[in-house]
Parts: C-alpha cells; structure tokens; sequence
C-alpha cells in the first residue's frame, strides 16, 4: 500500500482553528464548509471544529492535506477567512498540529508512522490538552518535551498530574487517544439588539436599553419553551468598532433576574468610559429545553397582569437607581 493509501486509512482526523472573535454567524458559515467534505463535523465554539475524514477521503478520492488545502482556498475565497487545520490520527495529535500553525493560517498534515518522532522534541505546554499549570508541574519535575512525558512511567506522571489527569497525559504523549469525532451542531442562540438613532454615551439611556433587551430576550426564551446557559454582550461603537464578550450562567435560566445580573456583569467588564454606542446587542447562548433549567415560583414575564416589556425595563432601572 501506498504511504497515501495508508493516511487515507489511518489518519482521518481534521482540527480548525478559526480567528479568535469571530462572529457567530460567520463561525456556522466555516462549519457549513467543513459539511462539505464529510458529514461528521463536530462543532468546538466559539472558534474550533473537528471533522472525521476516513469516509470522505475514499468519497472526494484526495488525500487529507489536500482536503484541508481545498478548505482553506474555500474559506479564504467565500468567507474571507482563513483557518489553521491539523490533520492527524487522532484528536491530540491533530488538535496539536494546528495549535501549531501560526496566523493567518496553514495546513499541518502528521502521518500515523511519524507521530512519535513529530510529538517527541515538542514543548509539553504544546500537547493538545495539557493546561499550563500542569505543564508549569512537569517542568519543574524536569519534563521538558513531550519525548520525555511519554518515557517517563504513568504512574509517575499520575503522581504529578493526578489520576485522571496523569492519565490522559501520558496516553496522549504516546499518541493514544481514541476518542471519536461525535457530530455536534452549533447550539441554538436567542437574539435581540437595539439600535440607537444618534450616538449614545455610555450611562442611563445605555443601561435602560440594556435592561429592555434582558426582558425581550427573556420573553423570547420563554416562548420558545427555552434556557440559555451562557450570554453574549456586544457593543458597537461609532466608527465601526465592536466589543464582545461571553460569559457561562452556572445553570440555564430564561428568567430576567438571572439574564439581568449577567447583562450587569458584562456591561461592567467593557470598562466603558465616554464611548460613542451606536448599538446593543445581546445573545442567549448555548441553548437547552426549560424543563432541564430550574423553576421559579415567581413569574415576572409574560402572562402576569399589566407586564410589559418597556415597563419592566423602567422598574428594573428604577429599583436599581441609587437612593
């Protein structure tokens, strides 16, 4: 058998890396091009996907660094993106890979025969899924590279990682990881904005715009029988620029004091000063079925005589207004 023939059967796996920040919209359309090659793709957001390659490289009759050229030229060509891909045989080893490429993006393909000799003179913090304080414990205990994690005994490296730990980071120093790639769309996301007619400084008006939104998205939640676990702000400015950040809920909520608190949170990590906001945009995330998320005795929505959006939003700024 040809060396290609052998990567066509062993080696199968791709891992992407799209730019950091990314918007979501344009991170579905990446993962529509992935569909594409294979229709094993499992979505890693905000910014990374996994794709099996074993069948779709019999179907497409190409090998996998021309499968991961093709995707780049597609990228680059309809999105305006380009993407970092690792190809290897397994999930560490390809996630490695692309963990590897510098930006603005590349192809790295690792061969099934060459993974011990590619693995071995890397860094340990360079290991897909070794986190830096683990690798801060190995240096230290004077593991440099990833050679010498897979030579040193499991147990030792149990010792010093813990069980789990230790564990999966010897397996994967070695190349083992038999983890399969499981489909996974993006989640489902809820959104809602605000648009401002003139430039608004950051302050009352900000704040009440915002708390409309906690509502309105809360009300859609709702309606639709769904919880959101995580919650995105973005902030658009005059100018053109944009700020955006993401942060979990520790369970899924669709009800306004939950969404309300983390909308404060959010808004208070921008850091805003005298910013010129042209525009609010809020965004349920990582969206889940409400009968997994917690009740609450006391609705505030929807249905409760006299509610209503705007004036859910002015009781929320007045209770919150200082005295």
């Amino acid at each position: 058998m040809t060396v290609e023939g052998k990567a066509r059967e062993v080696s199968t796996v791709m891992h992407v890396r799209c730019p950091d920040r990314l918007p979501q919209e344009t991170y579905r359309q990446v993962l529509e091009q992935l569909a594409e090659l294979s229709p094993v793709v499992q979505a890693l957001p905000p910014s990374a996907a996994l794709v099996e390659l074993k069948g779709a490289l019999r179907y497409h009759g190409a090998g996998a660094r021309r499968l991961g050229e093709v995707l780049r030229v597609r990228t680059i060509s309809r999105l305006g993106v380009d993407v970092r891909v690792g190809i290897g045989p397994s999930i560490t080893v390809a996630a490695t890979a692309s963990g590897l490429i510098g930006p603005p993006g590349g192809v790295l393909a690792v061969g099934p025969a060459d993974v011990t000799e590619w693995l071995g003179p890397l860094p340990v913090e360079a290991l897909h899924g070794i986190a830096p304080r683990e690798a801060k414990v190995l240096r230290d205990a004077g593991i440099h590279c990833v050679g010498l994690l897979a030579a040193v005994p499991p147990a030792t490296v149990q010792r010093l990682l813990g069980g789990k730990g230790g564990r999966l980071a010897a397996d994967r120093a070695r190349g083992i990881d038999p983890r399969p790639v499981v489909p996974r769309e993006l989640p489902v996301s809820a959104v809602v904005s605000r648009t401002f007619a003139r430039h608004t400084l950051d302050g009352a008006d900000v704040r009440a715009a915002l708390l409309e939104l906690v509502v309105r998205l809360g009300h859609l939640l709702r309606r639709r029988g769904q919880a959101a676990r995580g919650l995105t702000l973005t902030l658009r400015f005059a100018g053109g620029a944009r700020w955006d950040k993401t942060r979990r809920l520790p369970e899924a909520f669709a009800h306004d004091d939950d969404l309300r608190a983390l909308a404060y949170r959010l808004m208070d990590a921008a850091g805003l000063q005298r910013g010129r906001l042209t525009g609010i945009v809020l965004r349920g995330e990582d969206l889940v079925d409400a009968g997994r998320s917690p009740s609450r005795s006391v609705w505030t929505g929807p249905g409760r005589p006299g509610w209503s959006p705007r004036r859910s939003a002015t009781a929320s700024v007045r209770s919150s207004a200082p005295t």
